[in-house]
């Protein structure tokens, strides 16, 4: 498979990375792999600002709405199912495509994942506890004091997130951000990266539109409908955490959605971040 590629199109969210993906998909007459930890759900069909059904059509995607929000799925999980479908597409296809938000599953996609050690039940009540009575600016704190990376390029909003990271930083004494460096696999395929870029001013008028189209298309009642689950991992996430909060008395509409705005401006800067990690990529002027 040493002559076959894989174009991984990386960005932050709203810069373009769905349009160009399939254009290039077109271009090459392949489908198009998500590398998105929340597009695979298929309860989430507008917060997580998913291809449409006409971009759909135009072109096949893999991990949009395969899985369900009840789905207990890591980014180890998605190595092993990706890698095992790039197989049999490289099979009729010298070129595949890829595009995604999630740093995570793009790390998994493209150096595999490190084995990270067991949970310490013990550690974790413990932090939990912390976050319940001392709140998650407290646990941000300490994993900033002990890992400024992680805290950089994880989404801090996420409590779970916070917690994990910590919990393997104080339980193995290495940064949870050095499990990300160690693995490093090597893939039988050339991988090709390309950043989106564009000027902030732009990126963040078009994170503010997508927003406002979110809830002109429905996402308000997408949250009604999940009220249930949304103590679930895949709900903690920009979209629907804040009109949670709204729907339970905290906050207005209006500042739910002024919060999601603001949330997702600081999660595409904490993309960014985390993308430039990789150092070999080709930069797309957008």
């Amino acid at each position: 498979m040493g002559e076959k590629k894989l174009i991984l199109v990386l960005g932050a969210t709203a810069s373009g990375k769905t349009d160009y993906s399939i254009s290039l998909a077109t271009e090459y007459g392949c489908p198009v792999i998500s590398c998105d930890s929340r597009q695979i759900y298929k309860e989430l069909k507008i917060g997580t600002a998913p291809p449409t059904a006409e971009q759909l059509s135009k072109v096949k995607h893999y991990f949009i709405f395969s899985h369900s929000v009840n789905d207990h799925y890591t980014a180890g999980q998605y190595e092993i199912e990706a890698l095992e479908l790039l197989e049999k597409l490289f099979e009729t296809h010298d070129t595949i495509v890829a595009t995604g938000g999630s740093g995570l599953y793009a790390d998994a996609l493209c150096y595999g994942m490190d084995d990270f050690p067991p949970a310490d039940l013990e550690l974790r009540k413990t932090i939990m506890e912390r976050l319940s009575k001392e709140g998650i600016e407290s646990l941000r704190g300490e994993l900033k004091l002990l890992d400024r990376e992680s805290y950089d390029s994880i989404d801090i909003a996420n409590s779970q997130r916070v917690v994990r990271a910590l919990e393997v930083t104080l339980q193995t004494g290495r940064k949870f951000s050095s499990f990300k460096k160690d693995c490093a696999k090597q893939r039988p395929f050339i991988i090709e990266k390309r950043l989106l870029e564009r000027p902030r001013a732009e990126l963040y008028e078009r994170v503010d539109r997508r927003v406002d189209k979110m809830m002109e298309d429905g996402l308000l009642d997408e949250v009604k409908g999940l009220v249930p689950y949304k103590h679930l991992p895949a709900l903690k996430t920009v979209g629907y955490r804040e009109l949670f909060e709204y729907l339970d008395g905290e906050i207005t509409l209006e500042e739910a959605v002024d919060l999601i705005k603001r949330n997702t401006r600081r999660y595409a800067k904490r993309q960014m971040t985390w993308w430039r990690r990789y150092k070999d990529f080709i930069y797309i002027n957008c």
